[in-house]
C-alpha cells in the first residue's frame, strides 16, 4: 500500500518523477529508433517504386519522347514545349528507381566522392561551354530549368551523374564474378558510359537540347565530344568507384529488381527520339543495352508483364 512515504531502498523512484530536468546520456535505444525509421522509410519508398515501375520506366519516358519531338517540331503550344518544369518532373521521376535503390548504401564514406563529382560535373561542363574543351564548341538551345550563370543547367547533376550510376551498376551486374577485378570493372563501366551517351547525344542534339559548332559527323555530334566523354566519364567512375561498398551494391543491383529501372527509361526515352529521326545507329546502341539488360534475367520481352504491379519481378 503506498502511504506516501519514499521507499529508501529505491532513492531513484522518488525522484524520477519529481526531477524533469535531470539529463539523460544518449542511448543505444536511440539510434535503433533511427535506424528503425529510416528501414520504415525505406521500404515505403520500395512499395512505391514496386507498384509503380510500368508507369515510371515505360510510360514516363515514351511520353517524354513523343513531348519532346513534338516540342521540336512545333506541335506544342508555347506553354507546353520544351517546359523546363515538365521536362524536370519528368526526370525526377525517372531517376527514382535509382535512387531508391541506392538508399541504403549512401553514408558518410560516399559523402566526400560524390561531392567531388558533383562539384566535377559542374566545373567540366562550364569550362566546356566557354572553352569548347574538352567536348568541342558547344552550346545550350534551351533551358533545362533554372541556368547557372545563364550558361549550364543547375540541375545538371541530376541529368549527368546517374548515367553514370547506371553504367556503373549495369557494369557490376553483367561482369559477374569479373567486377571484383579493379582493371575490367573501371574499363567496362567507362565503356558503359560512352556507349550511353553515343545514344543520348545525337538524340539530344536532334531535338534542340544542344548543338555543336560546326556540326559533327556522327548525326551532328562531333568526335571531340567523345574524346571529353572519355575523360570526364573516367573520372566519374573513378569516383563512384571509390563511394561505394562494391560488394555491397554489387548484392544491392543483384537483389533489387528495379534497381536499373532508369536505365530502362534511358534506353525508351532517347532510343525512340533517335529512331523517330531515322539516326539508326544510335538507336541500335539503344538496342544493344535492351539486350544487356535481357541477359541480366529481370527483364524479358514481356515487359509490362516484368515491371507492372501485377506482373513477376
Amino acid at each position: 500500500m503506498d502511504n506516501g512515504e519514499s521507499n529508501p531502498s529505491n532513492p531513484s523512484a522518488s525522484s524520477a518523477g519529481t526531477d524533469s530536468s535531470v539529463s539523460h546520456p544518449p542511448s543505444v535505444h536511440d539510434d535503433t529508433a533511427d535506424e528503425s525509421t529510416r528501414a520504415v522509410v525505406q521500404r515505403r519508398l520500395e512499395a512505391l517504386i514496386r507498384e509503380n515501375r510500368f508507369t515510371i520506366a515505360v510510360v514516363f519516358p515514351v511520353i517524354g519522347a513523343v513531348t519532346l519531338v513534338a516540342s521540336a517540331e512545333g506541335l506544342l503550344p508555347p506553354l507546353l514545349s520544351y517546359n523546363p518544369l515538365l521536362i524536370l518532373f519528368g526526370t525526377l521521376v525517372m531517376r527514382s528507381p535509382l535512387v531508391v535503390a541506392l538508399l541504403p548504401e549512401l553514408d558518410r564514406r560516399a559523402l566526400v566522392p560524390l561531392v567531388i563529382l558533383t562539384t566535377y560535373t559542374y566545373a567540366i561542363e562550364l569550362v566546356g561551354v566557354q572553352t569548347g574543351w574538352p567536348y568541342g564548341t558547344f552550346e545550350y538551345g534551351i533551358s533545362l530549368g533554372p541556368m547557372l550563370g545563364g550558361e549550364i543547367p543547375l540541375a545538371l547533376p541530376l541529368f549527368f551523374v546517374p548515367l553514370v550510376l547506371n553504367g556503373y551498376l549495369l557494369t557490376l551486374l553483367a561482369l559477374g564474378d569479373r567486377a571484383t577485378q579493379i582493371v575490367p570493372r573501371v574499363l567496362a563501366a567507362v565503356a558503359a558510359v560512352l556507349a550511353i551517351d553515343l545514344v543520348l547525344d545525337p538524340a539530344a542534339v536532334a531535338i534542340g537540347f544542344w548543338s555543336y559548332v560546326p556540326p559533327g559527323g556522327y548525326y551532328g555530334v562531333p568526335a571531340s565530344n567523345y574524346w571529353g566523354w572519355l575523360l570526364s566519364g573516367a573520372i566519374a567512375v573513378v569516383l563512384v568507384d571509390i563511394a561505394f561498398d562494391r560488394a555491397a551494391v554489387r548484392e544491392r543491383v543483384r537483389t533489387c529488381e528495379f534497381a536499373l529501372d532508369d536505365l530502362v527509361s534511358f534506353v525508351l526515352l532517347w532510343g525512340t527520339i533517335n529512331a523517330l529521326y531515322g539516326q539508326w545507329l544510335a538507336a541500335a546502341v539503344a538496342g544493344l543495352f535492351c539486350l544487356v539488360l535481357f541477359r541480366t534475367g529481370r527483364y524479358d520481352l514481356s515487359i509490362r508483364a516484368v515491371v507492372h504491379p501485377g506482373g513477376r519481378n
